[in-house]
């Protein structure tokens, strides 16, 4: 239907009609028209209104159909359970399904929306990888153990700094100088010490072997822990 106002006007051709600009996705030029066209593997990270609450999303996507989805979040207990149902939902639908599918969180459908428009303008992590990243490289994000990489610090003007959660894991004690300046701390990798106890390692011997320490802890006038001390 058009306006008698557009019926009445005369045709001008359209001369400036080139094709769209190609998108590098997994190491190829494409010019993309359908949804079939996107391919990539990217993150997006999104918040609630209240700003309560996180998520990072990635996918890995496969001419237009979301093969492999890996949720994590942050800071709201009800995320979870929201991230649940999401790995449920998204896996086997398009990107343009999923852009419109109520993820239950507002954290995960900002997460959606940022990852969309890293896929359709070509600024995927695969953009210049030959055939992109396989079925499972999701997990290969998350390290040993299999657990998201959170750092947790707390801090106060009269109290200073706690170290409670780092990139190798449960932080255990911090490391202090003479300065009570932190110099390292030690640690436990919750994820690989899991695993050792399912496998049937004695949970001593298990929680020795997931222990280490980073810095110069050796070093530590004294140690405290953060969580108590």
């Amino acid at each position: 239907m058009y306006s008698p106002e557009v019926e009445g006007m005369c045709p001008i051709a359209q001369g400036a009609r080139h094709e769209s600009s190609p998108i590098p996705q997994e190491g190829k030029w494409v010019r993309s028209r359908e949804v079939t066209d996107i391919s990539g593997f990217s993150h997006g990270v999104g918040t609630c209104a209240p700003h309560q609450g996180a998520c990072k999303l990635s996918l890995n996507v496969k001419e237009g159909i979301i093969a492999e989805a890996l949720i994590e979040t942050v800071g709201c207990t009800g995320m979870t359970h929201s991230a649940a149902m999401a790995s449920e939902i998204l896996p086997g639908r398009t990107i343009l399904e999923a852009l419109n599918t109520d993820l239950v969180c507002d954290a995960i459908n900002d997460a959606m929306k940022k990852i969309f428009l890293q896929l359709v303008y070509g600024r995927s992590q695969t953009a210049f990888s030959e055939g992109g990243l396989q079925v499972g490289a999701g997990l290969e994000d998350l390290g040993k153990g299999l657990r998201s990489v959170t750092g947790t610090m707390y801090g106060t003007a009269k109290k200073g700094p706690r170290y409670l959660e780092m990139a190798e894991g449960y932080v255990k004690e911090l490391a202090l100088d003479e300065d009570d300046e932190v110099i390292g701390y030690s640690f436990i990798n919750i994820g690989v010490m899991m695993d050792a106890i399912k496998k049937g390692v004695d949970p001593a011997e298990a929680l020795a072997k997931a222990s280490g320490t980073y810095g110069r802890f050796a070093d530590a006038v004294k140690t405290v822990d953060p969580r108590r001390e």
